[in-house]
C-alpha cells in the first residue's frame, strides 16, 4: 500500500486508541511500488490504449462499463480484460447455475463467471493473443477480433480444449530443447530467470554447465533431464521418485539464505480489548504500522543476503523499490501467516464497515480479494517450508527485468542459481511430490500481480479488503 497520504478520516490515528496497546515508534515511510498500471500496458503489446477522451465515449462489448482501451481484439474495460486473461492463462473451467444466458452488466459480471468468458469469446477476444505464461508481452500483434466455431467455444469452456494441450505437450515434449542459459528469442520460449512461469520445458544439459558455473558442484549422475515444468503429473515416467542426497552446496546456499530471514513473530501488538469496536481509521493505522515493520525487516534482510557484496546499493535500491510490496505479501502469506490469519484476523472481525463502504468498495478491490484467498490455500496446500520461502523470496526479488538496473547480467546469474537450488532442495525434501517446484513458482507472478493492482485499490478500502480476505480465509481453513 502506498504510504504517503493520511489515513481516511473517522477517528485518531489507532497509535493511542484505548482498544489497542501503546505501538511501537514509527518506522520510516516504504518507496513508493515501482509497478504501475500505464507501464503494464505499456509492456503489453495485446493490449493499445485508447485517449482519455475517446475512451469516454466507448463502453466494454462485455459489460458496458467504461472501456479503457482496445484488449486482446476488442474494446473492453480494464476488468473484463484482466478475467479474460486470467481465465485463459489459469485454464479454468467454469460452470453456470442457471442457462448459460446470464445478463453482462458492470454491476452483475461477476455474479457468473461462466458466461462472463462465454460472451468474451463469442465478442471475438483473441486468446492466442495472451502469453502463455501470463506476464505482460503477447506473442501475436494481431490485435483485430477473431471469429471461431461455437464447437471450438465448446471446447474451451468445458476445458477440452486445455486438456488437449497438456497432452500434447506431454507425449511430445518440447522440440526445440532450449537450455535454461540461452535467452530464447521467441516470447513462447522464456528462461527461469526471465519468466518465473514458463510452461515450456527445460534441458539439464544446460542446467549440468549452470550447476558448475554458479555452484561449483557437479551435477549428480542421475540427473539426465528436467520434464516439463508445469505439465508433467506424479504419474509421469519421466522422474520417478529415487533416493537421492543434497548437494553441499545447495545446503550452505540455503542455510545462509535462511539464516538472513528473520523468523520472529512480529512485534506490531494487535492484541485488543474485548468488547472493543475498531474503527476504520484505526484499522488503517494498524495496517500501516504492519507494512512499516514488514518493510523495515526486508531492508534488514538485504544487508544479510549472501550475495550482498555482488550487487551495488543503486541496484538494491531500485529492487526493493519496486519489489517491496511483493515481499511483504510473500512473508505474510508464509512465514507470519499464523499471525496475520490469526491475531490480525480477530482485530479486523471487530471492525463494522458501514454501508457506504459496502456501497464504494471497487471492482478492482473484489479481484484483488478473489485472488489473494486463491493464493491463501495454494499455500496452506503446500505448506512452505522455511527454506523453500527463503528461496522463492530471493528468485522474485532478483528480477532483471527491472528498469534502471545497473548490472542486469548479474542479476540473471543470481536468479538462475536460486532457481536451480530451490528445484534441487524440493525434489530431495519432496520426493514424491514431483509437481512441487513448479506450483511453487506459480505463485511469484500471482504475487507481483496481486502487488502491483493493490497499488489501484483506494486507501479507505484497505480495512474492508482485509477484513473480507482474512474472515474468508481463516472461516475455510476451520472448516477442514
Amino acid at each position: 500500500m502506498e504510504r504517503d497520504e493520511r489515513p481516511p478520516s473517522g477517528g485518531g490515528g489507532g497509535g493511542g486508541s484505548a482498544g489497542f496497546l501503546e505501538p511501537p515508534a514509527a518506522l520510516p515511510p516504504p518507496p513508493r511500488n515501482g509497478f504501475c498500471q500505464d507501464e503494464l500496458a505499456e509492456l503489453d503489446p495485446g493490449t493499445i490504449s485508447v485517449p482519455d477522451d475517446r475512451a469516454e465515449q466507448r463502453t466494454c462489448l462485455i459489460c458496458g462499463d467504461r472501456a479503457t482501451g482496445l484488449h486482446y481484439g476488442i474494446i473492453s474495460c480494464e476488468g473484463c480484460k484482466g478475467f479474460f486473461k486470467r481465465s485463459i492463462c489459469n485454464k479454468r473451467v467454469y460452470r453456470c447455475s442457471r442457462d448459460k444466458n446470464c445478463v453482462m452488466s458492470r454491476k452483475q459480471r461477476n455474479r457468473c463467471q461462466y458466461c462472463r468468458l462465454l460472451k468474451c469469446l463469442q465478442m471475438g477476444m483473441n486468446r492466442k493473443a495472451i502469453r502463455e505464461d501470463g506476464m505482460p508481452g503477447g506473442r501475436n500483434k494481431s490485435i483485430g477480433p477473431v471469429q471461431i466455431s461455437e464447437e471450438e467455444i465448446e471446447r474451451i469452456m468445458s476445458g477440452q480444449e486445455f486438456e488437449e494441450e497438456a497432452n500434447h505437450w506431454s507425449n511430445h515434449g518440447d522440440s526445440d530443447h532450449s537450455s535454461p542459459g540461452n535467452r530464447a528469442s521467441e516470447s513462447n520460449q522464456p528462461s527461469p530467470g526471465s519468466t518465473l512461469s514458463s510452461s515450456r520445458s527445460v534441458e539439464l544439459n544446460g542446467f549440468m554447465a549452470f550447476r558448475e558455473q554458479y555452484m561449483g558442484m557437479s551435477v549428480p549422475p542421475h540427473y539426465q533431464y528436467i520434464p516439463h515444468l508445469f505439465s508433467y503429473s506424479s504419474h509421469s515416467p519421466l522422474l520417478p521418485p529415487q533416493a537421492r542426497s543434497l548437494d553441499p552446496q545447495s545446503y550452505s546456499l540455503i542455510h545462509q539464505l535462511v539464516s538472513a530471514e528473520d523468523l520472529e513473530p512480529l512485534g506490531t501488538p494487535m492484541l485488543i480489548e474485548d468488547g472493543y469496536a475498531v474503527t476504520q481509521a484505526e484499522l488503517f493505522a494498524l495496517l500501516c504500522r504492519l507494512a512499516d515493520e514488514l518493510l523495515f525487516r526486508q531492508i534488514a534482510w538485504i544487508k544479510k543476503l549472501p550475495f550482498f557484496c555482488e550487487l551495488s546499493i543503486k541496484d538494491y535500491t531500485c529492487l526493493l523499490s519496486s519489489t517491496w510490496q511483493e515481499l511483504i505479501l510473500l512473508s505474510s502469506l508464509t512465514v507470519y501467516s499464523k499471525q496475520i490469519f490469526g491475531e490480525l484476523a480477530d482485530v479486523t472481525a471487530k471492525y463494522s464497515p458501514s454501508d457506504e463502504e459496502l456501497h464504494r468498495f471497487s471492482d478492482e478491490g473484489m479481484e484483488v480479494i478473489e485472488r489473494l484467498i486463491y493464493l491463501y490455500h495454494k499455500f496452506h496446500q503446500l505448506k512452505v517450508s522455511n527454506e523453500e520461502y527463503a528461496c522463492m523470496k530471493a528468485i522474485n526479488f532478483l528480477n532483471q527485468d527491472i528498469r534502471g538496473l545497473t548490472s542486469a547480467s548479474q542479476l540473471e546469474q543470481l536468479n538462475k542459481r536460486y532457481w536451480y537450488i530451490c528445484q534441487d532442495f524440493t525434489e530431495y525434501k519432496y520426493t514424491h511430490q514431483p509437481n512441487r517446484f513448479p506450483d511453487l513458482m506459480m505463485c511469484l507472478p500471482e504475487i507481483r500481480y496481486i502487488a502491483g493492482k493493490m497499488v489501484n485499490v483506494p486507501l479507505e478500502q484497505l480495512p474492508l479488503l482485509f477484513k473480507v480476505v482474512l474472515h474468508s480465509c481463516k472461516t475455510s481453513v476451520g472448516k477442514e
